[in-house]
């Protein structure tokens, strides 16, 4: 566990280093590298390869912060559009 959160914090760093533009500032991509470090942590998993500890978790972390952090400003825009689509019908 303590691993998956060490991993999870550099994966956030780098994927905030990765993904440029309007942030969820410092603290919001280290919580979102911890949460991509245990999709990051499934996903060779699921595709049917190994990635060794810790290089390879930490590419796998990095892998699912990046895809969660596009996931999250891509609703985030989407949210803003429809506020700013409501307010000027009203």
């Amino acid at each position: 566990m303590l691993i998956y959160i060490t991993i999870g914090i550099i994966a956030g760093w780098l994927a905030g280093k990765i993904v440029k533009g309007g942030g969820l500032g410092l603290v919001g991509d280290l919580v979102v590298g911890v949460v991509g470090s245990f999709i990051g942590g499934y996903l060779p998993e699921i595709l049917g390869f190994s990635a060794h500890e810790p290089i390879g978790g930490i590419i796998m972390a990095t892998i699912g912060a990046v895809a969660l952090l596009w996931i999250i400003r891509y609703l985030y825009s989407l949210m803003i559009l429809y506020m700013y689509n409501r307010i000027k019908l009203s």
